[in-house]
């Protein structure tokens, strides 16, 4: 597979990885993180049970998880659409093998074979196990009741799926023109930091149902520090079972992992804001994209708390959250490139 085809072929997944963080975060909004209550099938069925005759033996099977197959399809698309995306990145580490080996063989070129050994090997692979290690995560999400750590976890490997797609479509060429200085390194990797960190607790935030936990912003219940539960909101030794849909937490613990989120985001729009504004006197192109995806995203985390959490813009919340991700993640890698010969 050629340099361009396999740059092609990246991209074409980083889109589709988009589709499956948005279903994902969808799911867990509408509720359906349980919608089939086992895993791979659903209530033992290839797929959501549907005729009179399945479901009364799908409820015979699961008879503490009555069907809803609204629920149960939107579920099962999302495990549809990951499985397309591990098959697609395996075809990506396939093709990424195949082309080095064909370089190691083929006498005919230089110029063919130097293409060949550009060609990332590490990425894809570790992208192929990052897949399984994703795929046991969504059993587990299922077989462990929505445990907020298996969620959250779940959560992180999606983005971090997303993220090694970008890098990996970074190191095929895609943004050679995007120069950020070398000497913004280091804040770029705190800002990455600062991102990665928030995503988790947007994560713990998900999985413990606190979105809500503050109804009022900036305040919370009035208050600037609310009464809080840390130590109960941050246990993460928490026993397993039997059921998380809904949130086990009291309502001090939820509302410290919210707050916990609002005092993050005010650090990320701090350590992300002042270095797009570096950015800004440096002229580097991604000044303006890296300034605006961050204001979208603040906007929305507010407009999640003053709407009550919409379903779009909750959804939306997720999706910008990996676009900030993917930026964070292009400015380090070009600072990190800058000066080099490409």
């Amino acid at each position: 597979m050629a340099k361009q085809r396999l740059k092609r072929l990246v991209l074409f997944a980083i889109g589709f990885a988009f589709v499956v963080v948005a279903l994902g975060a969808f799911t867990r909004l509408v509720d359906a993180g349980l919608g089939c209550p086992d895993w791979p099938g659903c209530y033992g069925f290839i797929s959501v049970p549907l005729s009179d005759a399945h479901v009364e033996a799908a409820e015979k099977r699961f008879p503490e998880a009555p069907v809803e197959a609204h629920k149960a399809w939107w579920e099962m698309i999302h495990r549809y659409f990951a499985g397309g995306l591990g098959l697609l990145i395996l075809t990506i580490a396939a093709g990424a093998l195949i082309g080095r080996r064909s370089a190691a063989m083929s006498h005919q070129s230089v110029a063919a074979g130097q293409g060949y050994q550009e060609l990332p090997v590490g990425l894809p692979l570790a992208l192929v196990v990052l897949v399984i290690c994703q795929a046991a995560f969504g059993a587990w999400t299922v077989t462990l009741k929505l445990w907020p750590q298996i969620v959250t976890a779940h959560l992180l490997g999606g983005f971090t799926t997303l993220a090694l797609l970008w890098l990996l479509a970074l190191r095929l060429g895609v943004g050679r023109s995007w120069n950020v200085p070398r000497a913004l390194l280091p804040h770029a990797l705190a800002a990455l930091v600062f991102v990665v960190l928030q995503i988790a607790l947007g994560g713990w935030v998900s999985s413990n149902y606190a979105a809500l936990a503050c109804h009022d912003f900036p305040t919370c219940h009035g208050a600037w520090w609310p009464a809080m539960d840390v130590r109960e909101a941050f246990n993460f030794a928490q026993t397993i079972g039997p059921n998380y849909l809904g949130g086990e937490l009291e309502s001090d613990a939820r509302v410290a992992i919210h707050h916990a989120h609002r005092l993050g985001a005010l650090m990320v729009l701090v350590v992300v804001g002042s270095l797009a504004w570096r950015m800004f006197g440096h002229r580097s192109p991604l000044a303006l994209p890296l300034a605006a995806v961050l204001g979208v995203q603040l906007t929305l985390g507010i407009l999640n708390v003053v709407l009550v959490l919409p379903l779009g813009i909750a959804t939306l919340h997720n999706v910008v959250g990996a676009v900030l991700l993917l930026t964070i993640v292009a400015v380090n890698y070009r600072a990190f490139r800058a000066g080099r010969i490409e």
